[in-house]
């Protein structure tokens, strides 16, 4: 009889309603485990380096202005460190900022001073000649590998006058001399001519300088040695001289 307690019908009944019961539950038969998340949004936040919604945003914010984010690079940037107008449009580019956006961002930082290729040149010769004591040569080829400008370089490094250039490099090899003392003329001769070419400077400049600084060494030498024997020459007097008998009592 039909919706008897134990017909068929009541057990068919039954085991639906437990079915769905079951396919509510969280971990349940027919659920699943994991909620689904929304990809990463793309084009403005890769433009904008990362900034603004993660992986949970549900939605999309507005395109960035790709101008906003030049200016947002380029001042992050020249907190750190002087840049170039070169080297800030490097950075623009790695980072997909459109040429147009990246041009027009650019020219109103050099219009305004922010971006000044000429005294970056400027300070860049001033602090690494004294600081490294770098050469005109070296300089110049730093200078062209950040993108300045030719004519700007020449600028730079010509306020490096031949003179100061000569001076530093001889007291480079003043500093670098007692280290190779003890080697062959040769070898001491490669040595400090080759760490001059390495800062810069011509070959013969760092040629006439290292031989002026052995010159004058053995000048030096040839000094100390006299007066060593000009006082073992008063010692040996001053012993021959001593009579021990001349303080004996009489």
């Amino acid at each position: 009889m039909a919706g008897r307690p134990g017909s068929s019908a009541s057990r068919r009944a039954r085991v639906g309603a437990d079915a769905g019961a079951e396919a509510g539950r969280p971990g349940g038969r027919g659920s699943r485990t994991g909620v689904r998340r929304p990809a990463a949004a793309t084009g403005a936040d890769d433009l904008a380096g990362g900034a603004g919604g993660g992986p949970d945003d549900r939605t999309a914010g507005p395109p960035a202005d790709p101008e906003s984010v030049a200016r947002l690079l380029c001042l992050r940037l020249l907190t750190t460190a002087p840049r170039t107008r070169a080297q800030l449009a490097d950075a623009l580019r790695r980072r997909s900022v459109p040429d147009d956006a990246a041009e027009a961002v650019l020219s109103r930082f050099t219009e305004v001073g922010l971006i000044d290729d000429a005294m970056f040149a400027a300070a860049w010769v001033e602090s690494r000649h004294h600081g490294r004591g770098l050469g005109r040569r070296a300089l110049a080829a730093e200078l062209e590998r950040r993108g300045v400008d030719r004519g700007e370089i020449e600028a730079a490094v010509g306020r490096l006058s031949p003179e100061t250039e000569l001076a530093t490099a001889r007291d480079l090899v003043r500093r670098r001399l007692p280290a190779t003392r003890g080697q062959p003329a040769p070898a001491r001769i490669r040595r400090l001519v080759g760490m001059l070419a390495r800062k810069g400077y011509p070959a013969g400049l760092a040629f006439r300088v290292v031989r002026e600084a052995l010159d004058r060494e053995r000048e030096e030498s040839a000094e100390l040695g006299e007066q060593d024997a000009d006082l073992a020459e008063a010692d040996l007097f001053d012993s021959e001289s001593y009579q021990p008998d001349s303080f004996a009592a009489d």
